[in-house]
Parts: structure tokens; C-alpha cells; sequence
């Protein structure tokens, strides 16, 4: 395999991170951190000293918090999103996070072994939100296949 799937998603708060309104939201961190951690396909996930990375920031807005991470297909990472109890705590989204006016999250392929940076996964957002899915930047709903191999004789 030459090649990862990584993904960032963006989310405004309601309220502080701090805040009781958040406080549920807060406490699933670690068990759905630690659930992704252990799932198959799981390659690797943004996260400070914290163990989350709810204190890394995407934006001079402090009220946005970042998930970025990568997975061995396309497959594994749907499967962990939205089989896994990572699903649950999606569903319940609305009582802990705005409602963004344009797409706050996208996919590309990376080559195995690197590790998306904030401002890399802040750059293809804002490329699917210009531009819609491409090889650069797509969804689930339109995604591209895996770069091919250059140079490789078969």
C-alpha cells in the first residue's frame, strides 16, 4: 500500500470548550479516541499532550476545533465513521456544534508513512469548499481512487 486516506473535519462550538453545555461532548472524547486508535484500517490521529486535539488550533477563531486523521482506505475510515459508536456520537452533533454554511471537512490521499500537518488539511478543506471533489480533495460521496504507482513495471 503506497498510499493513506487522510481526513480533517472542522467544527464551531456552541459554546467554550469548557463550558457544561460541551461537557458531554467532552467526556466521549477518550472513548471514541480510543475506539478509533484500535480500529482497523487506523493509521494515525492529530492530538496534542491532551490526547485529543481539541486544544491544537485550525483558526485565529477559537471556537473551531480541528480532527484530522489518516486511514488505510477509504473503507476503514467509513466503517469506523459511521458503523463503529463513533455514529452515535455523530448523530448528536447538533447539540454541540453551529451549523457551517459550506463543507467543513474532505478527504485526499497522502503516501504511506506521512503525517498531514493542520495547514496541509486547512488547505484542502478550503479547496473542496472552492472547488468541489477533485483528485486534491473529495468526500465520500464522490471519492477518487489512490494515485497510481509511477515508475512501477508490473
Amino acid at each position: 500500500m503506497t498510499h493513506h486516506l487522510a481526513q480533517i473535519n472542522i467544527a464551531r462550538l456552541v459554546a467554550p470548550i469548557d463550558d457544561p453545555k460541551i461537557a458531554e461532548f467532552v467526556a466521549q472524547l477518550e472513548p471514541i479516541n480510543a475506539l478509533a486508535d484500535e480500529a482497523p484500517g487506523f493509521v494515525w490521529r492529530l492530538q496534542s499532550e491532551s490526547g485529543n486535539a481539541t486544544d491544537i488550533a485550525y483558526c485565529d477563531d477559537p471556537f473551531i476545533i480541528v480532527n484530522m486523521s489518516v486511514w488505510e482506505s477509504i473503507e476503514a475510515l467509513r466503517n469506523f465513521a459511521y458503523k463503529s459508536d463513533h455514529a452515535r456520537v455523530f448523530r448528536d452533533r447538533a447539540k454541540w456544534f453551529e451549523r457551517m454554511g459550506k463543507p467543513h471537512y474532505c478527504l485526499w490521499w497522502i503516501p504511506a508513512g506521512h503525517l498531514p500537518t493542520v495547514a496541509e488539511g486547512r488547505e484542502r478543506l478550503r479547496h473542496y469548499q472552492s472547488n468541489g471533489a477533485t483528485p486534491y480533495s473529495f468526500w465520500f460521496t464522490q471519492p477518487f481512487p489512490q494515485p497510481a504507482d509511477e515508475g512501477v513495471c508490473a
